[in-house]
Order: C-alpha cells, then sequence, then structure tokens
C-alpha cells in the first residue's frame, strides 16, 4: 500500500489544564474522502487545528506522506499542501475571485501587480476544476455556491493536496451541494485527500470512503463507510444507543376549537405571498421548502421583524397588529432565529445574561436589576434544559453549538410564550443535541404551547410535526396531515415537485 498522505499519532492537547485531545490518532489515505465526526466539544476542530498550525499539539506526531513533520503555523501547513475550507469563508466581497484567489501572492510584473496574469490563472484553476466561474466577477455579486468553489480554488493555487472542508454545504442549496459532492470526486480521482467534517449524516455516506468518530476527545472508531450504517455510527458519537430518536410519536391534538394562531392572505415584501395557515394549542406544525421559498421571511413577518403588506395575523381569534418584536413578545409570541451566533445570542456575555435579556424589565425594581432572582431562573432553565456549561457566569461563546442553541430556546421560554417559531433550531449541532431539543419541542407541545419548526432536513420534521405546510416561491403549495408521509423520500419529493 502506498504512504499514508497524513498520519497523525498519540496527539493530546489542553488548554487551561483542561485536556481536550486524549493520545487520538487519524489516517489519511492518499485520493480519499474521510469524514471526521464526533458531538459538539468532540475535539475535531481541535484536531483539525493542530494539521493546519493553529493550534500545536503537546504530545504526538505528525508525518505527512511519510515524512515526519512539524506544524507550527498555517504557513507551515500551506508549505505541506494542507489547506482548509473553514465553515465561515475568509473572501472578501469587495474583491474579484481572482483577487481573492492570489491575495497576498499576487502575481508581478515590473514590480506591479499583474491582473491579467492572476485572471489567466484563475480560468486555469477553475478548468483543471472543469467549472466555469468568471475570474473577473465581485464575489460579493455572486452566490455561496461560486464562493465555495473559489474557496477551494484558492487552496488548489496554493498547490494544496490535502484538503480540509469544514461543514461545506451549510450555507450550500441542494443543486449546489451535488456540485460540490461532483468536483469531490473529481479532486479525489486527481488523488487529492479530503478531510470532510459534516453534522449531516446522508451526506457522509453519499461521499465519504471510511469514517472515524471522535466523542469526548478520544479516538472511537475507523471504518469504512460502506460497511456502516448510519445507526452505528450515531450510537458512535453519541456512546449510547439511539434507537428510535427520529421515530414519530403520534400526538392528539384538538383542531375544533378556535386557532391559536391564524394567518390569512400573508404578503410580505415580495417574498411571502398570500400565505394561509392555522396552528392549534398543543400542536407542532412544520414549515418545509427549498432554499429561497420564504419559510425565514414568514416567520420574520409573523415576529414583525418585517413589515406585512398585506393579510391579517390572528391570535385566539383576536386580530394582532402586529408592526415590530415588541407587539409580537406582547401578543405571546417568540422567534428562536436561524443563525443563533448572529441573531439570537451575545456571544461575549454570560449564559446568565443571555438567558435573561428579553425579561430584564420585569427584574427590575426601582430602576435596579434584581441578580439573586434572575440567578435562580437562570439555573432554572440550565436544569430544565439541560444546558451543559460550568456556570451560569460562563461566557456563552463557550458552549458548545448544542448548548447555545438551548441558551437561545431558554431566553425566549422567559418571555412566558404561547406561540414559539423555530427556524431551523437543530442547524450545526450534533446528533446528540439534535434528539434532546427535539425532546424539548415535544414538551413545549405537550404543555399546550403552538410550536411552527422551519427546518431543511426531511428527518427532523417527520420526527416531530404533526401537519406539514410546503412553501414554494413565497405560497403553500400543500399542507399535509403527518400520518399521510410514510417515508422521507416522500416529504423530499413533495418538497422538490412543489
Amino acid at each position: 500500500m502506498s504512504e499514508l498522505a497524513v498520519q497523525m499519532s498519540g496527539i493530546s492537547k489542553s488548554f487551561s489544564g483542561t485536556r481536550v485531545l486524549h493520545a487520538v490518532d487519524f489516517e489519511l489515505r492518499p485520493g480519499e474522502v474521510h469524514a471526521l465526526v464526533g458531538g459538539n466539544g468532540a475535539g475535531k476542530s481541535t484536531l483539525m487545528k493542530i494539521l493546519q498550525g493553529v493550534y500545536t499539539a503537546d504530545e504526538g506526531r505528525i508525518a505527512v506522506n511519510g515524512q515526519p513533520v512539524e506544524i507550527r503555523s498555517p504557513h507551515d501547513a500551506g508549505a505541506l499542501g494542507i489547506g482548509m475550507i473553514f465553515q465561515e469563508f475568509s473572501l472578501i466581497p469587495t474583491l474579484t475571485v481572482a483577487q481573492n484567489i492570489f491575495l497576498t501572492r499576487e502575481p508581478r510584473s515590473g514590480g506591479l501587480i499583474d491582473d491579467r496574469a492572476s485572471e489567466q490563472r484563475t480560468r486555469e484553476l477553475f478548468e483543471e476544476m472543469d467549472e466555469r466561474v468568471d475570474p473577473r466577477a465581485m464575489v460579493g455579486d455572486l452566490s455561496t455556491g461560486y464562493w465555495q468553489l473559489t474557496e477551494i480554488a484558492k487552496a488548489l493555487a496554493q498547490e494544496a493536496r490535502i484538503l480540509i472542508m469544514d461543514e461545506p454545504t451549510s450555507t450550500l442549496t441542494a443543486t449546489e451541494t451535488q456540485s460540490l459532492f461532483a468536483l469531490m470526486q473529481k479532486l479525489k480521482a486527481r488523488g487529492i485527500s479530503i478531510i470532510y467534517i459534516s453534522h449531516r449524516m446522508e451526506e457522509i455516506f453519499q461521499t465519504t470512503d471510511r469514517v472515524t468518530v471522535l466523542r469526548d476527545g478520544r479516538w472511537i472508531s475507523t471504518e469504512p463507510t460502506s460497511q456502516l450504517t448510519m445507526e452505528r455510527v450515531i450510537d458512535d458519537i453519541v456512546g449510547k444507543t439511539m434507537e428510535g430518536a427520529f421515530a414519530w410519536q403520534e400526538r392528539q391534538v384538538e383542531r375544533t376549537g378556535t386557532p391559536l394562531l391564524e394567518v390569512r392572505g400573508l404578503s410580505a415584501g415580495g417574498r411571502v405571498r398570500d400565505v394561509s395557515f392555522s396552528l392549534y394549542p398543543g400542536e407542532i406544525l412544520g414549515i418545509a421548502g427549498l432554499m429561497g421559498s420564504g419559510r425565514t421571511e414568514l416567520a420574520r413577518a409573523i415576529f414583525g421583524i418585517d413589515r406585512i403588506d398585506a393579510g391579517e395575523v390572528l391570535i385566539r381569534g383576536e386580530r394582532a397588529p402586529i408592526r415590530v418584536p415588541d407587539d409580537a413578545i406582547a401578543a405571546g409570541v417568540a422567534l428562536i432565529p436561524e443563525d443563533r451566533r448572529s441573531q439570537g445570542l451575545v456571544l461575549d456575555h454570560t449564559v446568565k445574561d443571555n438567558l435573561l435579556l428579553p425579561m430584564l424589565p420585569r427584574l427590575q425594581q426601582f430602576g435596579l436589576v434584581d441578580d439573586a432572582r434572575g440567578a435562580r431562573i437562570a439555573k432554572g432553565f440550565v436544569e430544565s434544559l439541560q444546558i451543559k456549561t460550568r456556570s451560569v457566569e460562563t461566557p456563552v461563546r463557550l458552549l458548545s453549538g448544542g448548548n447555545q442553541q438551548k441558551v437561545v430556546i431558554g431566553k425566549w421560554l422567559a418571555t412566558e410564550p404561547d406561540i414559539l417559531i423555530m427556524d431551523e433550531p437543530t442547524a450545526g449541532v450534533d446528533i446528540g443535541a439534535k434528539t434532546e431539543i427535539l425532546g424539548v419541542i415535544r414538551r413545549l407541545a405537550d404543555a399546550g404551547k403552538g410550536i411552527i419548526v422551519i427546518s431543511s432536513e426531511p428527518a427532523e420534521l417527520l420526527a416531530v410535526s404533526d401537519r406539514i405546510v410546503i412553501l414554494h416561491d413565497g405560497s403553500v403549495q400543500r399542507e399535509l396531515d403527518r400520518r399521510e408521509i410514510v417515508t422521507e423520500e416522500e416529504l423530499h419529493h413533495a418538497v422538490q415537485s412543489a
């Protein structure tokens, strides 16, 4: 067998006395797509940042193409042909594709930057990738799919033979995702090795050759993807059997009385067009649709972020004039936003401060905040939502993605809403946290709250929804009772054909 592209042996790493990697081994073969999976806090990012030179290992050895190496900086990693494509893009929107690809490494002629040479080399790179991208296009004018292609071309321009892809499809449409997978196969055929980090199990089984699982900073398993089942991978990730975690539990919802929420002929901003639906107490209503179908815009309009152009919103049969989010909150509506980090949390503030933010006026007496009462309330949410944190005084940015999402949920539960709109509530969280959040959704509905769940994941919608509304181009195309849908494929087909 040929030498390994990467061999990491006995890698250990600690931060402030806390060990986050325990003698981890990882191997990557030439021309292989190797999935690295694990829950939030499993050590995936730390291990890859060591390979990328962002961190230095406390113990262990690294070999690249059979040669022992020391990687002390990203520059060292780049010189060894290792490139990382981060989940958050590193491109500058106001520069062209070519300028981004060759930023800080521009070809020069007579001491001046040679844009023509950059554009020619960019064309050659995309031809090698069998993709068509205009080197002169402003990156800010392109879709996220082209941003991803530009990031890959940027790495290949530095002669990378080892690519680390961190959640590469998180912002892509279904079509863009399939195009990326096709490109990965072309790169693999050229002998380029890819480490693929993703929470999306279906992608891992579609694209990878082997899967390595980490849990709590320890190596758990490495197996050929063809010999694995999704259930086995999930069990390895969480350390216990998750059988039935996504099984639908039929619920009895009384729909003979007045709806808790009724939307009639709602239009907003050109992205929401004549939408009507109802939501009953104790019901979980799923909203499905392709990217751009108007799901998030519908949530924003109901919550008062975007102006309603036509139609009306009724709560318990009474017209609710919602013009701003404060109106929605006063009417008992809460929104868990799509992007928790930029829209749902103040990352440098503590868990307690984030949980109490919407209810600060109620904690004030004579202009002063009752800190003792606030701490008790925050600790209550930490316990009831099983938020894993050392203390309510811990900065929320230090929590895993799943626990950050629970803080956002707790923050809005503090407003005591009757209606909870959840936009991609499990995006970017591991399978264990995902099942916990789905359990929270079920418990809230069982307590009589009306829940709207917007999700791009059919399995998630099928696990919790009582009914599913399908949007297309801002309009309701179909409404399905959960009992009508037998398989994920049926829901996927319904969404695609809407």
